[in-house]
């Protein structure tokens, strides 16, 4: 090989590594895109509809799904697709703040029991509020509460995620959604930081002064737990599946 064959080889070897980063970066990106579609159509799927949700050619899609498939991050039925539960998996693995769920799923249930109340522990990204815990109440079905949810900072969580409240909780009567009152209040670390915020929501016409003071202590004993460290039993490696 010559001199310049050397270079013309060599100028190839250094373009092809961006170019394959490039195109490897598109697929993820695609990738993601269909997770997200899939996840806020909420149920099932075709291709032509998550071609037209993303924007992506439908062979492209058919590509993609086949080997999200593949890895169990999506489930097919016949010509449906829904998110698989290897996604879940994972996505169980995330913790906003060290313990936080752990921490807060008993305070959650009891405070569901004791009110009535549909309950979110929510926190904060970038500029929206994600629900990371949730526990249904009497609101459903017409206010359907689920992990994963994002809502914007103006509602009563999300003031509560904000920044530091004086004078007591933030409520809502009816403000945000009709016949939904609200009742929220930032949950803390042990050293004082807000790290999410605690809400319940009821059918307009209760109280919620009573509501108000149950979040409080559910959120007080979301940071007690906090304090012990607030981590899950872990499972002996005997019965794990993998």
């Amino acid at each position: 090989m010559d001199t310049g064959t050397a270079r013309r080889t060599g100028g190839v070897a250094k373009t092809a590594a961006p170019e394959r980063q490039e195109r490897g970066r598109g697929v993820l990106e695609g990738a993601f895109a269909l997770l997200d579609a899939l996840r806020r159509n909420g149920d099932e799927a075709g291709v032509t509809e998550l071609a037209l949700a993303c924007g992506v050619p439908k062979g492209t899609v058919h590509r993609l799904l086949d080997q999200l498939v593949g890895v169990g991050a999506v489930e097919r039925r016949g010509n449906r697709y829904r998110v698989g539960p290897q996604l879940y998996r994972l996505g169980q693995a995330w913790e906003p703040h060290p313990g936080l769920r752990p921490a807060a799923r008993l305070p959650l249930q009891r405070l569901r029991a004791v009110t009535g109340a549909s309950v979110v522990l929510a926190v904060l990204r970038e500029d929206m509020a994600i629900t990371v815990s949730s526990v249904p109440g009497d609101l459903e079905p017409l206010l359907p509460v689920r992990d994963g949810i994002a809502f914007r900072l103006d509602t009563a969580a999300g003031k509560a995620l904000r920044g530091p409240l004086r004078g007591g909780p933030v409520l809502d009567r009816e403000d945000v959604m009709e016949g939904v009152c609200c009742a929220a209040l930032p949950v803390r670390a042990p050293d004082g930081r807000t790290v999410a915020a605690l809400a319940g929501m009821v059918p307009a016409g209760r109280g919620l002064d009573a509501l108000a003071q149950a979040v409080a202590e559910a959120g007080a004993a979301v940071t007690r737990a906090l304090a012990r460290g607030g981590r899950r039993t872990p499972v002996p490696t005997t019965a794990l599946v993998l």
